[in-house]
């Protein structure tokens, strides 16, 4: 058996230190302890990569706190928008969805796309009827209406704006989404991404959640990462498949090949955010280049980490 290893993000571009309330910080951190913990059974128990970080970002979905399923931002048409992906690294196998509405776990729905379609990305009214068809919960509008987010979009509705859910008063950050990377005691990998996406988007506006490569990527011979930034940026970058390229073709520790995408390669063209991965031996890392990432970590039978800015919280 190998090291086994399990790393979340609740989305980069947090609120500013200087505004961050106790309450806050208590909400936000007790999201990420209940996801990790609930990944990390999985994992203890000897379960999957895949069933881990399917079961992290579920939690993460059911939690109002984080722009994905239950906490997801309203769109210029005050609906909800949500995109969600995954991907296990022995097959290459993957699922995701783009675009779809009321279903109360994206992440559920990019796992049938997976595990029950020859297809791995469908999008709005068709993939919401193949959930349907799948038996996978939904819900009204109100479960996934939310006080703080509603006030946001109504200070932006009639603007061309779009901002991040975590702190509105920041303009041009677009970095809401949760994710899951696992390594698994067996040495397979996964990862999983979910996004409402940005407030107030328009067009039917789509990010790199949803695409393999750019958002998300796993390869049992280098990596798996899930990341959180500007959309567009990240697929122009192509960043989660970069940093597998880097590692198997150049030879880059999977530090080495996270640093330079996020903090050199992703910075020079203007990207912002960050991401979480880890590599086959269960190594972690969790760059980022914006103020701060919600994230969580553990290893083995190692306490979870927690992390909102660069040091570990309490909680």
């Amino acid at each position: 058996m190998s090291n086994y290893s399990l790393v979340i993000h609740g989305g980069a571009g947090v609120l500013a230190s200087s505004t961050m309330t106790p309450r806050l910080k208590e909400m936000y951190l007790k999201g990420l302890s209940d996801a990790i913990e609930a990944g990390r059974l999985v994992l203890k128990r000897g379960g999957s990569a895949l069933e881990a970080v399917t079961v992290a970002v579920v939690s993460l979905e059911d939690c109002p706190m984080f722009n994905a399923g239950r906490g997801s931002v309203f769109t210029h048409k005050g609906t909800h928008e949500m995109d969600a992906s995954l991907m296990e690294g022995e097959n290459l196998g993957a699922g995701a969805v783009a675009g779809v509405n009321g279903f109360k776990n994206p992440i559920k729905l990019a796992a049938a796309v997976m595990q029950k379609t020859e297809h791995l990305l469908l999008c709005g009214k068709e993939a919401e009827l193949f959930g349907i068809a799948q038996g996978l919960e939904t819900a009204s509008p109100d479960y996934f209406f939310n006080e703080l987010r509603h006030q946001q979009w109504l200070a932006l509705r009639d603007t061309n704006e779009v901002k991040l859910d975590h702190a509105v008063q920041v303009p041009n950050k677009k970095m809401g989404t949760v994710g899951a990377v696992a390594c698994d005691m067996f040495g397979h990998l996964a990862a999983a991404t979910s996004t409402g996406g940005m407030t107030n988007k328009k067009y039917g506006r789509v990010g790199d959640t949803p695409i393999i490569g750019a958002g998300t990527y796993a390869n049992n011979k280098t990596c798996a990462v899930s990341c959180t930034g500007h959309g567009e940026f990240f697929m122009k970058a192509v960043v989660a498949y970069d940093v597998s390229c880097l590692m198997e073709y150049k030879g880059l520790s999977l530090q080495e090949a996270c640093d330079y995408v996020i903090k050199d390669k992703l910075v020079k063209i203007g990207g912002e955010g960050g991401l979480i991965a880890v590599d086959k031996n269960g190594n972690i890392s969790m760059p980022y280049n914006s103020e701060g990432m919600y994230r969580a970590c553990g290893k083995n039978e190692e306490p979870s980490q927690l992390f909102i800015y660069e040091s570990p919280e309490m909680f």
